[in-house]
């Protein structure tokens, strides 16, 4: 009776950490925002409308960001940049997929800030690239954040900035992605 009442144990636990590794976690509130510094003019904007996905057992990670969602501090920033440089009808959204790889790091039932290293695939302007970026997990109290910061090239999304406001708009811009999850209901 007692190897039967261990096994039993044994397999209940096994199903709690394979229920706990399953989960899946979203957000319709990300905020993403960035940020250029150029000798003439600092440009900063935000979105807080991102969506995102994030699986906790693999460590798939997904975003879709709307370009004209982007609030600025002045509307001719706002026009130009939907306008003349993301061309925001063409190229409606942004999108991130990719991997926190070492998911396995993070205790998703324990509170904590757990630091993780993200790769993947960032589109901009109609233009794929590699990034990795560093980022943490913040467990409390149940809920789940995730944060992270990196730069990119401009000139690397095809982006391009007119010789009229070159001392105007930074050559790199700093992406920061600040997202509450919500666990997704198995329903």
């Amino acid at each position: 009776m007692k190897k039967l009442n261990v096994i039993l144990i044994a397999f209940f636990i096994t199903g709690i950490s394979s229920a706990f590794a399953q989960t899946k976690y979203f957000s319709r509130n990300g905020d993403v925002s960035f940020y250029s510094s150029a000798p003439l003019e600092q440009i900063e904007a935000h979105n807080t409308s991102a969506n995102s996905v994030l699986d906790a057992s693999t460590g798939q990670i997904e975003f879709a960001v709307l370009m004209k969602a982007f609030g600025f501090e002045k509307a001719l920033m706002e026009e130009h940049f939907n306008e003349n440089y993301v061309e925001s009808d063409k190229y409606p959204k942004s999108t991130f997929k990719g991997k926190i790889e070492n998911i396995s790091a993070v205790d998703f039932t324990k509170d904590g800030i757990y630091p993780v290293n993200v790769t993947g695939k960032f589109t901009l302007h109609g233009v794929t690239k590699d990034v990795t970026a560093p980022g943490t997990i913040e467990v409390k109290g149940g809920s789940v954040k995730a944060k992270s910061e990196f730069k990119i090239l401009i000139a690397d999304y095809g982006i391009e900035i007119p010789k009229l406001v070159a001392d105007k708009v930074a050559r790199e811009v700093k992406i920061t992605v600040n997202v509450p999850y919500q666990e997704l209901n198995k329903s």
